[in-house]
């Protein structure tokens, strides 16, 4: 096909035709209004260079006015919390009606299968769902006046007010559901919203936020801007954003820190994620589960299994099993339902992968399955004797690279999987509950699977690690809680007799 195919193409072996795809109002969304203008920055499938669509070249100034315009609307125009709940209601159920269109967009901008862009809605949905739900973590409590010393004669309480704007940055990998995890609890909470949907997947991000306004969210809540000379830095220093959300790498989040200065920041940074075999653990389970974990979208994912630390005493079947389940992997087409891996997002990140395999590989790493690259695509790859200073090891590989590593003694394994800069998640097989909980008490990460892999989450869930893994928690009521904040009513009664209070005369 042609490089300049576009989305009125049809590629009907699949079910999905590229005018279901898109047919996007605008490039950008700002000031209630989509753009049109300056659709200069183009949209290509990672698998195939097939054009997609174009979205806008923005400017500072387009940021500042997409702020300004939120910032007015923030406090001239109420929208009741009932009105939000049922806006985010009204989006599950339309994201239900058009998720086929949606599964389309992600599999067709992104790397992942058609398979796992269908999951993907589906998470959005619940995603909307408890959003929506979480209207009830708005109610506050009462204050404990009359506990205190210092009480006197206050009542009062609190309840949970919006932060204000928030800025929403998002990555590539999941374009649609990380993009929900942060417009999700931000609108229940009552803020106002600026998106900026990663450059390599924004047409789900501009989907996403159309669907929000057809369900009725005002227009004066949300913006859209996808890039530009200028434009992260306009949107992470305006003053009146009061939230930055950051899901990417620690680098990134380093520079948005010390340019956004003294104002709230969450951020989602990746992960090393380890697993730990142990020698009672059922092998094929865990080989099973490790296959899963390692090389789902093709590795891209922050809950990637990267390093497992097997008990010698399982080494051996757990490679042989592993192994086996890598080669059965069928690498291809994003659209075709047999394929289990697709490609990396960028023939700039299949090479990279390449070259911290070859790396590992000169340092004496021993290749059992992959160690292959094929433009963007990267066979799914199995490493064993990996020096411990070798990037797959160290850094977060974000491809389909898992090093297998043997241990005999629990607490070296422990060691070793504490060993990194990141602490997003890991997992444990055991078959022993005692072992499962003393591991899974002394691993510094967010959370601790026991008999699965790091790579689980559900969208409820505190999600965040430690160390370099981020800031904050998103999971939809906690992100809920971070975007607001607690605001307090005290009311000084006036000194007078308890029957007078009560409205009863002194006769009486």
């Amino acid at each position: 096909m042609s490089p300049t195919t576009t989305l009125a193409d049809a590629r009907p072996e699949t079910g999905y035709s590229r005018a279901k795809i898109a047919n996007l109002p605008g490039g950008a969304f700002i000031e209630g209004q989509w753009q049109t203008a300056d659709l200069t920055v183009e949209v290509r499938d990672p698998e195939d260079g097939l054009l997609l669509g174009r979205v806008c070249t923005s400017t500072p100034q387009d940021v500042r006015r997409a702020i300004a315009h939120i910032h007015r609307h923030l406090q001239i125009q109420e929208w009741p919390l009932r009105s939000r709940r049922e806006a985010l209601e009204k989006a599950a159920l339309l994201l239900g009606e058009q998720s086929a269109r949606f599964a389309g967009i992600i599999a067709a901008e992104s790397s992942k299968t058609i398979t796992e862009a269908e999951r993907e809605v589906r998470r959005c949905i619940e995603t909307l769902r408890l959003s929506a739900a979480a209207s009830n973590e708005l109610t506050g409590e009462t204050l404990g006046f009359e506990d205190s010393m210092a009480g006197g004669n206050k009542i009062g309480w609190y309840s949970r007010k919006p932060v204000g704007i928030v800025a929403a940055i998002t990555p590539f990998n999941d374009p649609l559901n990380l993009v929900a995890h942060k417009l999700g609890p931000a609108l229940i909470g009552g803020n106002g919203v600026v998106l900026k949907p990663s450059t390599r997947t924004p047409l789900t991000g501009l989907a996403f936020v159309r669907l929000l306004l057809e369900a009725g969210v005002p227009a004066g809540r949300l913006a859209a801007i996808v890039t530009g000379p200028g434009v992260s830095t306009a949107l992470v220093t305006d003053q009146q954003v009061d939230l930055i959300s950051f899901t990417g790498g620690p680098a990134t989040a380093d520079r948005i820190a010390a340019a956004a200065g003294s104002r709230k920041i969450l951020s989602e940074l990746g992960g090393n994620n380890a697993t730990i075999v142990c020698a009672d653990a059922d092998a094929q389970a865990a080989a099973k589960a490790i296959v899963a974990g390692a090389f789902g979208v093709a590795g891209q994912n922050c809950l990637s299994v990267q390093r497992v630390y097997v008990h010698i005493s399982l080494f051996e079947e757990i490679l042989e099993q592993v192994t086996i389940g890598t080669k059965s992997l069928t690498t291809g087409p994003k659209m075709d339902r047999a394929t289990d891996v697709g490609p990396l997002i960028s023939d700039d990140e299949a090479k990279r992968v390449e070259e911290w395999v070859e790396e590992a590989k000169a340092a004496g790493a021993r290749i059992h399955a992959g160690g292959r690259r094929r433009g963007t695509f990267y066979e799914p790859t199995v490493l064993t004797d990996v020096p411990s200073e070798c990037r797959v090891i160290r850094e977060e590989v974000f491809g389909p690279v898992v090093s297998l590593i043997p241990f005999i003694e629990i607490a070296d394994a422990i060691h070793d999987a504490n060993n990194t800069a990141y602490g997003l998640q890991a997992g444990v097989f055991t078959q022993s509950v005692d072992t499962a909980l003393n591991i899974a008490d002394r691993l510094d990460v967010g959370a601790v699977v026991i008999n699965e892999t790091s790579d689980v989450r559900i969208d409820s869930m505190p999600f965040g690690g430690f160390k370099k893994s981020g800031v904050g928690r998103e999971g939809v009521r906690y992100a809920v809680h971070e975007m607001t904040e607690p605001k307090s009513t005290i009311i000084n009664l006036a000194e007078q007799p308890r029957w007078q209070s009560l409205g009863l005369t002194e006769k009486s």
